[in-house]
């Protein structure tokens, strides 16, 4: 399961999406979260998800794989339906299960807050799925540097950011491998009560630091094997260039945040 994680990978293409600016797509995406969260009824929610859709064509990122990265959480957003489901009591009650009712409130806003959940996964990951790493740095970089006025380390603050995301599916993959020698030893993770699964998850925490502070390490001495001084003085060997179509994309998620705005107060 935890080889199917998407986010901190990138998927080589072409698409529009792999075309547009990064500072573009990170403007967009921070939007994008926003403009979520104002959704609060049947007909915005409804068009969150074919908003969401569309940046999945558009990505040509394949179905299978989004799939496979979206399966970790499926089980958390099910948790939180049902939840909702059962806990929220306002509302027509639509049916009964013994003594647990399902109101109209608790279905309502269950389903939205999976709406939300897949939909901020989704957008989120297709930003470092369709971005190289050394852009994705380079656009994290550009939108710091007004924070250098108040002292803020904006180049440092940008890698720092970008190596912890790109680190994310390395250090699953490493937490797979130790997973595997653990239970070919005899470890069981799958069965017994919660308690012992956890309990059995401490012996992975050590063997899992040692790995990660090897990797930084090893990750230290190649920069300053490479005469990597910080980011004052450096030079950009690719220089990125805003275009008119990362222009229309940020007008497009303007307009669409104040159509889900206008839609939040008309329809209730």
């Amino acid at each position: 399961m935890l080889q199917n994680v998407i986010i901190g990978q990138y998927v080589t293409g072409a698409s529009f999406l792999h075309r547009l600016d990064p500072r573009s797509k990170l403007i967009s995406v921070f939007l994008l979260v926003f403009v979520i969260f104002l959704a609060n009824n049947w007909y915005a929610n409804g068009l969150v998800i074919l908003f969401t859709i569309l940046m999945v064509i558009l990505s040509k990122v394949p179905l299978s794989f989004l799939y496979k990265g979206l399966k970790p959480i499926l089980w958390l957003v099910l948790f939180t339906l049902i939840l909702h489901l059962f806990m929220t009591r306002e509302g027509n009650v639509l049916f009964s299960l013994g003594i647990l009712s399902v109101y109209e409130e608790g279905l309502k806003q269950g389903v939205f807050i999976a709406v939300r959940f897949i939909t901020i996964v989704m957008l989120t990951s297709l930003v470092t799925l369709t971005t190289k790493p050394i852009d994705l740095t380079d656009g994290l970089e550009n939108l710091f540097t007004p924070l250098k006025k108040v002292g803020l380390p904006a180049h440092e603050l940008a890698l720092m950011m970008s190596i912890a995301l790109r680190f994310i599916p390395t250090l699953l993959q490493e937490t797979e491998k130790i997973m595997k020698a653990q239970m070919a030893r005899g470890v069981d993770f799958t069965s017994g009560p919660w308690g012992k699964r956890v309990k059995a998850l401490l012996p992975l925490l050590i063997p899992l630091f040692i790995s990660a502070f090897k990797r930084a390490e090893d990750l230290a001495l190649a920069m300053e094997a490479r005469g990597y001084r910080g980011g004052e003085g450096r030079s950009k060997y690719r220089l990125l260039v805003w275009k008119g179509q990362d222009t229309l994309v940020i007008i497009v998620c303007i307009a669409f945040g104040a159509m889900i705005g206008a839609m939040r107060y008309i329809w209730v």
